[in-house]
């Protein structure tokens, strides 16, 4: 069997400076409450290390509310200026482990809505790197995830000015057709292409592999938005496509009659989860 490995696979920039600073802190605070607001990176794997060295991790605001001292580490992708305003006004020390790219957009989004713009967010509602930009955005702001909600998009104001974002992670063909749709309507608008050039790339990798390859195997946590994409892209480019966590996830049998397969792995990915896929299909066949 031939097997074929993303050179983009695996943790990306963002994700992996996150994951160190958890770790820094760790060590810089031995003995201290060590928490993340949200999971670090969308990873049980990784979590659950984490929280071996005794770090516990935060989901709401409220949870906020009760602490007294401590070290809260930002998520990598991102939270509402609430939060940061939150820890700020409780005096509680925190480390922002936001990812560059998404603060750019949190930067973007904030001066844009100050100068009156709408505020158009293309991605997933539900994602926290979503839940975060609309943080950082005023009042005027709209999420589009798909055709029939661009379509729907109307603002009153005819005159007002229309600044486009994406989520980091979004699917860029999606962005393009999404981005077309709502430029027709004829408004005042500007469009900022903030998908992740490292996103863009290992999406048109896995795509591109997955073309050859009779089976094709996407190893990331079932949270992760950008393996959703890579496992959305591969499945309309190779129709045996498998989503995988880890090892134990795969079924050897569905790849018994193959000559070749695929590997790909999402951005929150770590290497050894990889490697461990990789060398137990060798080996099997």
């Amino acid at each position: 069997m031939k097997i074929e490995l993303a050179k983009t696979a695996g943790f990306c920039f963002g994700v992996k400076r996150a994951v160190e600073t958890v770790y820094e802190q760790i060590r810089l605070h031995e003995g201290e409450k060590i928490y993340t607001y949200g999971p670090i990176i969308h990873n049980e794997e990784v979590i659950k290390d984490m929280k071996l060295h005794g770090v516990e991790v935060l989901e709401t605001e409220e949870e906020l509310d009760g602490l007294k001292d401590g070290t809260v580490i930002i998520r990598s992708h991102g939270v509402p200026r609430s939060v940061c305003d939150r820890l700020d006004k409780k005096g509680i020390g925190y480390v922002d482990a936001t990812c560059p790219f998404v603060k750019k957009i949190h930067n973007i989004v904030m001066e844009e809505s100050r100068k009156g713009a709408h505020i158009i967010i293309i991605g997933n509602s539900a994602h926290p790197e979503v839940e975060g930009i609309k943080g950082w955005a005023g009042d005027k702001v709209t999420v589009v995830q798909n055709a029939e909600e661009a379509e729907r998009f109307c603002i009153e104001d005819k005159e007002c000015r229309i600044c486009v974002v994406s989520q980091t992670t979004f699917n860029y063909n999606k962005f393009k057709d999404l981005v077309e749709i709502i430029v027709k309507k004829g408004y005042d608008i500007i469009v900022l292409n903030t998908i992740c050039n490292a996103t863009k790339e290992r999406q048109e990798e896995a795509r591109d592999i997955a073309d050859r390859v009779e089976a094709m195997l996407v190893i990331g946590d079932r949270r992760s938005s950008n393996t959703q994409k890579l496992f959305e892209i591969c499945s309309d480019a190779c129709k045996d496509t498998y989503y995988i966590q880890t090892l134990d996830d795969l079924d050897m049998n569905q790849l018994r009659s193959v000559e070749t397969v695929g590997i790909t792995a999402g951005a929150s990915t770590p290497n050894k989860i990889i490697e461990e896929v990789q060398n137990n299909v060798g080996i099997n066949f």
